[in-house]
This record gives C-alpha cells, structure tokens and sequence, in this order.
C-alpha cells in the first residue's frame, strides 16, 4: 500500500500550522516550507501521479537537478522539507504514511556546484555610491544595503527589522534570524550616521507612525523582500561592476564575510556575526581575493629559496659539452 497525491496533500495547512506554534517557525521558513510543498504538488499534478512512491521522489530530484538547476544545498531543503512532512503525517496517523520514501533518501554531497561570489571592497564601495540619497527612497535604501554590507544580514533579517530593534545609545541592533534567533550586532559611527539619517526621514511615509517596521513602504507598509531585491538589481544594473557571477543583496552578505576573513577575522566570530549554528555553514561565505591568495603563495617557503637563489645568482650550471671522436 502507498499514499495517494490526494491524502498527502490534504494536510498542508495542518502542518505549516503545527511549525508555526510549536516550533515558533519565522514567516520566512513558513513560506519556504510552503512553496517547497507546492512544488512537489503541482510535480506530483503535471505528471499526473497518483501515489507517492520513491520513483516519483526520485524522478522529482532529476526535475530539480537538470531542469530547475537545483544546486545540492538546495536540492536537499527540498527533501527536509518533505522528510520533516512525512513525519509528521505519521504522527497524524495518517493511513500507510510509514510507506513513504523519504526517509530513505540519501543526501547529496557537495554543496555548491559553483562557490558564491564576493564583491571587492572597492565594487561594494562603488555599488553603495550608487545609491541616489536625493530622495527619502534614496536614504532608505542606502541604510538598507549598507547594513546588509556593514552587518552581513540577510534580506529577512532587513525585512524583520523593526524600530524598537535599534539602540543608537548603545550603538546595538537586535537581529532576529533563522529559527527565531536573535543575536545583537554593534553599530559603528558609519552605520549609526545613516540609521540616524533614515529614522529622521522616516515620518514621512505614510502610515509610517503606525507601523513598527524599520524599513517601510511607499505607502507605510513594511517594506517587503521582493521590493528590496528588485531595487538592488536595478542599483547593480547601473553600477556596471563588471563581474562574472550573479549580484544579489545575498552577495553582500558573502562579501561582509569574505572581508571580515581576509583581516584574519576568527571563523568563530565569523559565525557569530552571521548567526550560523556550526562552523561549517560559514566555511562557504568565505572568499579569498586574488591578492591574499598571491600574497600566500609568495610566502612558501620554496618561493623564497628559489628567489634567494635567484639573488644570489647560484642557480647557474654550466653545460657539459660531449665531443664525439673523429671517426
């Protein structure tokens, strides 16, 4: 026996509920589980499924890989999120839920196929320049991607942001991050200056003393994550950086991170300072530039031998010449 598309779906809402209250999920993480659930529904829809099988979860992950171009990170959220789903249809009692397959799907290894990109300090600088601050938009969304930059924050965590979160007294912002944790991050001069410049502008959007929100809207909403990326596309269209990798908000957070390291910042404060829970997620949002690199190599100790050789010119060995007989 096996689980029809019918069942399996019906209990979408019940479980996207039970995350919210009992695990405190963040509006983030909600709408990912969602939109990975219909994912695998309309899938499961257009291929006209009528079980869940581990064929068709299978087939699935080859829709992911070859025609959604699904990296493995991605890739294997998609499958947690169904794996944690299967789970709790079992704990429903749901009828032949302990015949599903997801339990019994392998990881995929390897992360990344293609590593993030990191800007240069000089392409951020440049990018940041870009923003037009003759305007309240202008303001607003040069603090925004300026402490996307200065803090190493996620859109998200932009987006939750909310005014009683920043201490410009004590020169403190409370960050509320994946899973609902917070994390207290230090402003400095620069980044109070603009947050200041902001909340003085701030007022005039409408209905903006009846929101909480930091970063709000036209028209007084919170400011929403689609808005914010697509103004960020707009700045990096007109910034002309001249880069080979794709320039999203999240390329900031990777650059934060990828300058932070090359100062010899400790991969624990890293990790801190991004709000990751182990080492190993921080490992991939750090980016050696070219220079660190050729400054590396030029410090082994074989580049020195031979460059003191060099030097001292006692590198040279005559050739022997052979004279053959006369016959």
């Amino acid at each position: 026996m096996s689980v029809t598309a019918g069942e399996f779906f019906a209990h979408t809402d019940a479980y996207i509920d039970y995350r919210r209250v009992v695990y405190e999920t963040s509006p983030q993480t909600e709408k990912s589980n969602r939109t990975e659930l219909y994912l695998f529904q309309n899938f499961v829809s257009d291929n006209n499924f009528e079980t869940i099988t581990g064929k068709v979860v299978m087939d699935f992950q080859y829709h992911l890989r070859e025609d959604r171009k699904n990296v493995g990170n991605s890739l294997n959220r998609k499958i947690f999120t169904l794996r944690t789903y299967e789970k709790f249809l079992q704990m429903q009692n749901v009828p032949d839920a302990n015949t599903l397959p997801f339990r019994d799907v392998l990881k995929v290894r390897g992360g990344y196929l293609n590593t993030p990109g990191a800007l240069t300090t000089s392409q951020v600088k440049k990018l940041l320049n870009s923003v037009k601050t003759n305007s309240c938009l202008g303001i607003r969304n040069r603090a925004i991607y300026g402490l996307m930059y200065g803090l190493g924050l996620r859109v998200g965590e932009i987006h939750n942001l909310n005014c009683n979160d920043v201490d410009l007294v004590k020169g403190e912002l409370d960050v509320v991050g994946k899973g609902g944790k917070h994390r207290k991050m230090y402003i400095g001069a620069e980044l109070k200056a603009i947050i200041t410049e902001w909340m003085g502008f701030r007022d005039r959007f409408k209905n903006s003393q009846q929101r909480s929100a930091l970063f709000v809207s036209k028209k007084g909403n919170r400011l929403a994550i689609r808005t914010m990326e697509d103004n960020f596309k707009k700045l990096v269209d007109q910034s002309d950086l001249n880069v080979r990798f794709k320039v999203t908000c999240h390329t900031l957070r990777h650059s934060f991170a990828t300058h932070l390291n090359e100062k010899d910042v400790d991969i624990l404060v890293l990790q801190s300072l991004l709000g990751h829970s182990t080492p190993r997620s921080t490992e991939m949002y750090i980016h050696p530039s070219k220079k660190v690199i050729k400054d590396s190599l030029e410090r082994l100790p074989i580049v020195k031998y031979v460059a003191g050789l060099l030097k001292s010119k006692r590198y040279g060995m005559p050739f022997q010449i052979i004279r053959q007989p006369l016959e």
